[in-house]
Protein backbone atom coordinates (compact mmCIF):
# COMPACT_ATOMS: atom_id res chain seq x y z
CA UNK A 1 0.00 0.00 0.00
CA UNK A 2 2.67 2.51 1.32
CA UNK A 3 5.55 1.52 -0.94
CA UNK A 4 7.84 4.52 -0.48
CA UNK A 5 8.08 7.72 1.61
CA UNK A 6 10.34 10.53 0.91
CA UNK A 7 10.76 13.49 2.87
CA UNK A 8 12.07 15.37 6.08
CA UNK A 9 14.06 13.15 9.31
CA UNK A 10 12.68 14.83 12.22
CA UNK A 11 13.55 12.31 14.99
CA UNK A 12 15.68 9.34 15.47
CA UNK A 13 14.75 7.15 18.84
CA UNK A 14 15.82 3.56 17.49
CA UNK A 15 15.04 1.58 16.16
CA UNK A 16 12.25 4.10 15.29
CA UNK A 17 12.35 7.30 12.87
CA UNK A 18 9.73 9.91 12.08
CA UNK A 19 9.50 11.54 8.75
CA UNK A 20 7.85 14.32 7.58
CA UNK A 21 6.08 13.69 4.64
CA UNK A 22 4.04 17.27 3.14
CA UNK A 23 2.84 18.10 6.75
CA UNK A 24 2.33 14.53 7.70
CA UNK A 25 4.53 13.05 10.13
CA UNK A 26 5.48 8.76 9.92
CA UNK A 27 6.30 6.61 12.50
CA UNK A 28 8.58 4.49 10.57
CA UNK A 29 10.54 1.11 12.27
CA UNK A 30 14.00 0.62 10.40
CA UNK A 31 16.45 -2.37 11.13
CA UNK A 32 19.87 -0.75 12.78
CA UNK A 33 22.05 -1.18 9.26
CA UNK A 34 19.30 1.82 7.78
CA UNK A 35 19.49 3.84 11.02
CA UNK A 36 23.40 4.13 11.06
CA UNK A 37 22.99 5.31 7.25
CA UNK A 38 20.26 7.83 7.88
CA UNK A 39 21.28 11.19 6.97
CA UNK A 40 21.43 14.26 9.88
CA UNK A 41 17.89 15.49 11.55
CA UNK A 42 16.27 17.75 9.35
CA UNK A 43 17.64 16.50 6.25
CA UNK A 44 15.97 14.40 3.27
CA UNK A 45 15.78 11.07 2.66
CA UNK A 46 14.21 8.61 1.17
CA UNK A 47 13.00 4.85 2.40
CA UNK A 48 11.08 2.04 0.56
CA UNK A 49 8.53 0.88 2.89
CA UNK A 50 6.85 -2.20 3.86
CA UNK A 51 3.10 -1.89 5.57
CA UNK A 52 2.18 -4.37 7.88
CA UNK A 53 -1.81 -4.99 8.92
CA UNK A 54 -2.27 -6.48 11.88
CA UNK A 55 -5.61 -7.02 14.38
CA UNK A 56 -3.99 -4.64 16.77
CA UNK A 57 -1.69 -2.54 14.72
CA UNK A 58 -0.83 -0.34 11.63
CA UNK A 59 2.69 -0.64 11.16
CA UNK A 60 5.07 0.84 8.65
CA UNK A 61 8.92 -0.47 8.55
CA UNK A 62 11.40 1.75 6.28
CA UNK A 63 15.07 0.56 4.27
CA UNK A 64 17.50 2.89 2.47
CA UNK A 65 18.31 -0.07 -0.11
CA UNK A 66 15.18 -2.21 -2.14
CA UNK A 67 17.94 -5.17 -1.34
CA UNK A 68 16.71 -4.46 2.37
CA UNK A 69 13.21 -4.60 1.91
CA UNK A 70 13.01 -7.22 -0.84
CA UNK A 71 15.00 -9.38 2.31
CA UNK A 72 12.61 -8.13 4.99
CA UNK A 73 9.74 -9.36 2.56
CA UNK A 74 11.32 -12.60 1.59
CA UNK A 75 11.80 -13.01 6.21
CA UNK A 76 8.14 -12.21 6.80
CA UNK A 77 6.79 -14.94 4.02
CA UNK A 78 8.60 -18.08 7.13
CA UNK A 79 6.16 -19.92 9.19
CA UNK A 80 6.86 -17.94 12.79
CA UNK A 81 9.21 -14.86 11.79
CA UNK A 82 7.18 -11.59 12.34
CA UNK A 83 8.27 -7.95 12.01
CA UNK A 84 10.42 -7.61 14.94
CA UNK A 85 12.12 -10.83 14.43
CA UNK A 86 12.77 -9.85 10.43
CA UNK A 87 14.18 -6.67 11.54
CA UNK A 88 16.16 -8.07 14.31
CA UNK A 89 17.66 -9.97 11.53
CA UNK A 90 18.58 -7.08 9.09
CA UNK A 91 19.96 -5.53 12.18
CA UNK A 92 22.16 -8.38 13.12
CA UNK A 93 23.39 -9.03 9.73
CA UNK A 94 23.63 -7.06 6.14
CA UNK A 95 22.35 -8.80 3.26
CA UNK A 96 25.68 -9.72 2.38
CA UNK A 97 26.55 -11.78 5.34
CA UNK A 98 22.60 -13.15 5.55
CA UNK A 99 23.32 -14.08 2.00
CA UNK A 100 26.28 -16.08 3.01
CA UNK A 101 25.31 -17.45 6.09
CA UNK A 102 22.28 -18.86 3.90
CA UNK A 103 24.50 -20.53 1.06
CA UNK A 104 26.97 -21.47 3.44
CA UNK A 105 24.32 -23.11 5.80
CA UNK A 106 25.83 -21.51 9.06
CA UNK A 107 23.56 -21.67 11.44
CA UNK A 108 25.57 -20.60 14.36
CA UNK A 109 26.22 -17.46 12.71
CA UNK A 110 22.26 -16.74 12.72
CA UNK A 111 21.95 -17.56 16.34
CA UNK A 112 24.29 -14.77 17.28
CA UNK A 113 20.97 -12.38 16.41
CA UNK A 114 19.01 -11.69 19.50
CA UNK A 115 15.91 -13.55 18.94
CA UNK A 116 17.02 -16.18 16.80
CA UNK A 117 17.04 -19.99 18.61
CA UNK A 118 18.70 -23.17 16.72
CA UNK A 119 15.12 -24.12 15.63
CA UNK A 120 14.63 -20.44 14.13
CA UNK A 121 18.12 -20.44 12.75
CA UNK A 122 17.36 -23.69 11.09
CA UNK A 123 14.24 -23.13 9.31
CA UNK A 124 15.23 -19.98 8.42
CA UNK A 125 18.23 -21.33 6.76
CA UNK A 126 15.82 -24.60 5.03
CA UNK A 127 13.29 -21.47 3.89
CA UNK A 128 15.23 -19.14 2.31
CA UNK A 129 17.86 -21.42 0.42
CA UNK A 130 17.61 -20.09 -3.05
CA UNK A 131 15.84 -16.82 -2.58
CA UNK A 132 18.94 -14.70 -2.34
CA UNK A 133 21.37 -14.07 -5.13
CA UNK A 134 24.18 -15.99 -5.43
CA UNK A 135 26.19 -13.22 -7.44
CA UNK A 136 25.85 -11.26 -4.12
CA UNK A 137 28.14 -13.58 -2.82
CA UNK A 138 30.64 -13.22 -5.42
CA UNK A 139 31.19 -9.78 -5.12
CA UNK A 140 30.04 -10.16 -0.76
CA UNK A 141 34.03 -9.19 0.30
CA UNK A 142 34.12 -5.69 -1.60
CA UNK A 143 30.65 -4.35 -0.51
CA UNK A 144 30.99 -5.97 3.20
CA UNK A 145 34.03 -3.98 3.20
CA UNK A 146 32.68 -0.93 1.72
CA UNK A 147 29.81 -1.46 4.49
CA UNK A 148 32.13 -2.40 7.79
CA UNK A 149 34.64 0.61 6.42
CA UNK A 150 30.87 3.24 6.40
CA UNK A 151 29.89 1.52 9.72
CA UNK A 152 33.12 2.22 11.51
CA UNK A 153 33.50 5.66 10.36
CA UNK A 154 29.35 5.66 12.22
CA UNK A 155 30.63 4.59 15.22
CA UNK A 156 33.75 6.91 15.34
CA UNK A 157 31.00 9.77 14.67
CA UNK A 158 28.87 8.33 16.96
CA UNK A 159 31.45 8.07 19.94
CA UNK A 160 32.49 11.89 18.83
CA UNK A 161 35.04 12.24 16.44
CA UNK A 162 34.81 14.05 13.67
CA UNK A 163 34.29 13.05 10.28
CA UNK A 164 37.71 14.18 8.97
CA UNK A 165 38.98 12.05 12.33
CA UNK A 166 36.94 8.98 11.63
CA UNK A 167 37.96 8.96 7.99
CA UNK A 168 41.65 8.77 8.41
CA UNK A 169 41.31 6.20 10.97
CA UNK A 170 39.42 4.35 8.82
CA UNK A 171 41.75 4.41 5.82
CA UNK A 172 44.43 3.17 8.45
CA UNK A 173 42.64 0.02 9.05
CA UNK A 174 43.61 -3.31 6.88
CA UNK A 175 41.12 -4.34 4.30
CA UNK A 176 39.41 -7.20 5.91
CA UNK A 177 38.73 -5.59 9.20
CA UNK A 178 35.55 -6.97 10.60
CA UNK A 179 33.14 -3.65 11.64
CA UNK A 180 34.30 -4.67 15.34
CA UNK A 181 37.92 -5.28 15.01
CA UNK A 182 37.81 -2.02 12.84
CA UNK A 183 36.13 -0.09 15.83
CA UNK A 184 39.05 -1.31 18.05
CA UNK A 185 42.01 -0.70 15.78
CA UNK A 186 41.01 2.84 14.79
CA UNK A 187 40.43 3.82 18.12
CA UNK A 188 44.04 2.96 18.58
CA UNK A 189 45.21 4.74 15.75
CA UNK A 190 42.76 7.64 17.04
CA UNK A 191 44.69 7.60 20.67
CA UNK A 192 48.54 7.66 19.49
CA UNK A 193 47.49 10.72 17.01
Amino acid sequence: MIGRLAGILLEKNPPQILLDVQGVGYEVDVPMSTFYNLPALHEKVVLHTQFVVREDAQLLYGFLTNEERIAFRQLLKISGVGPKLALSVLSGLSINDLTVAIVNKDAARLTKIPGVGKKTAERLLLELQGKFSVTGVASAHSTVAASASSDIINALQALGYNEKEADWAAKQLPKDSSVSDGIRLALKALSKT
